[in-house]
């Protein structure tokens, strides 16, 4: 209990924390960790490069279908559309045919 309450006292010293960022060790300690969190991060970015580059994940980007472009997605765009109005026009017709006996 009383070694807590002298560690809090020393922690929210301003003055203390300042010459302590100073020292020889706890400018190290930062440096290694800083050099750790890069290293990290550097590592991250292969792995996923990696990754990216891995042919199953390729087979799956190009199975998804999707279009890579602007001229893509508006060709695709019209097929929809295009689709849309000849079923459109088929059921219309299959319900003018259905109606017309009764």
């Amino acid at each position: 209990m009383v070694l807590q309450k002298l560690l809090l006292n020393l922690l929210n010293n301003s003055r203390l924390i300042e010459k302590l960022s100073e020292t020889r060790p706890i400018r190290r300690a930062a440096q290694i960790t800083a050099y750790a969190i890069m290293r990290l991060q550097l590592g991250g970015r292969e792995a996923a490069e990696r990754l990216g580059q891995h042919h199953t994940v390729r087979q799956i980007r190009e199975r998804a279908d999707v279009p890579r472009n602007l001229g893509e997605l508006s060709k695709r765009a019209a097929q929809l559309k295009d689709t849309f109005v000849k079923e459109l026009r088929e059921g219309m017709k299959e319900a003018s045919g259905q109606k017309k006996p009764k």
